[in-house]
């Protein structure tokens, strides 16, 4: 099982984190770690997931969402 860590950067609404953790779930990854920073008008979400499937599969699908500004 492969681990891989994310940094995601998103506008600052009530639902995003929600949306995050939806998606991961949905795309077959379970999440071992995550932090999060909020400031004015951004979240800094940092999230360690593990999964047999590739992590450009999970990239692909959470960079869609309306409010995520950057992955890295």
């Amino acid at each position: 099982m492969q681990r891989y860590q994310l940094e995601i950067k998103a506008n600052k609404r009530p639902e995003v984190l929600e949306r995050l953790l939806r998606v991961i779930r949905h795309r077959g990854f379970e999440v071992c770690h995550l932090t999060a920073e909020i400031d004015e008008n951004r979240v800094t979400v940092q999230v360690t997931v593990q999964s047999e499937r590739d992590r450009s599969l999970l990239v692909h699908q959470l960079i869609k969402l309306p409010d995520v500004m950057d992955i890295q």
